[in-house]
């Protein structure tokens, strides 16, 4: 019995402390991470000569908002928001619009080449932004469309509509097919079929297309930087990228900017953060 009884201690105590290794493996990468994070805004948040002592302390020493007061000031950052708020609606509302028809048509369609259709979307992803963007300046200014929001909206929703139309493809394949069936023995067109009732059973594939394609159009930089000239026009982006490089602007201001345009995505993101993880998982159980 002391055997049996010293030999289970001995397990009990391997598993925790593997457990306590875990744990604190998780703990000191959750650090690693979210450190420069917690920098930002405690730098953010107080005035810049307790930031820029040595050591730096490590908590705010006084709580200023004078960064986001002069930032707003003297810079047009309202103007930022609203103008990636513009760009990342219309480039999802597009590729929403394409991303439904494309999945629709793989999912539930028979036609010839669909194999190579999903193998062709696929290989798209393999192009970087920066092999492709001197052909899109030339061909945008021989349009006249450079320096436009909804031009720019365009490319964005190109990129990203791909991996868009295979996350709503698994969601439709998480559908039965008999109730596309029924639909249209019931009277239903295909069109009619998808927009009463495929549609509403993919509200977290929806989703999460949506919020992809808006976090994408939000961050993109390098089409926005060669294709936008006008300061009015700059989305966040850009308008940060602009912050950095003028050697006159305090870096509190800059961490305030970008702790400003942090908090929208992040809480936007917490808010639906299930219907992503629903969205994404879709297709993984069939029926």
């Amino acid at each position: 019995m002391s055997v049996i009884a010293s030999s289970s201690t001995g397990n009990r105590l391997r598993n925790l402390g593997k457990g306590v290794v875990f744990y604190a493996f998780i703990i000191g990468f959750c650090v690693i991470v979210l450190f420069p994070v917690y920098w930002m805004i405690v730098n953010a948040i107080q005035p810049l000569n307790h930031g820029m002592q040595f050591p730096p302390p490590l908590f705010p020493k006084e709580i200023s908002f004078l960064p986001f007061i002069t930032l707003f000031e003297n810079y047009p950052v309202a103007r930022w928001l609203v103008n990636s708020l513009l760009l990342a609606g219309m480039a999802t509302l597009i590729v929403l619009a394409l991303a439904v028809l494309g999945s629709f048509a793989m999912t539930f369609l028979k036609w010839r080449g669909k194999a190579a259709f999903g193998l062709l979307l696929l290989m798209t992803q393999m192009l970087p932004e920066a092999l492709v963007v001197i052909p899109v300046y030339a061909m945008y200014s021989n349009l006249g469309l450079s320096d436009s929001l909804p031009a720019l909206s365009l490319i964005d929703a190109a990129f990203i509509l791909p991996i868009c139309i295979w996350i709503l493809k698994n969601s439709f394949d998480s559908i039965a097919e008999e109730i596309y069936e029924a639909a249209l023995i019931d009277g239903c067109s295909p069109l009619g079929a998808l927009l009463r009732t495929l549609l509403p059973l993919s509200t977290p594939g929806l989703v999460a297309i949506s919020v992809v394609s808006f976090f994408y159009a939000w961050n993109e930089y390098l089409f926005a930087v060669t294709l936008i000239q006008s300061p009015d026009s700059r989305p966040v982006a850009v308008g940060l990228a602009s912050l950095k490089v003028m050697l006159d602007t305090p870096i509190d201001r800059v961490l305030a900017a970008a702790l400003f345009f942090s908090v929208f995505p992040v809480v936007f993101y917490l808010l639906i953060q299930r219907y992503i993880v629903a969205g994404l998982s879709a297709g993984a159980v069939k029926g």
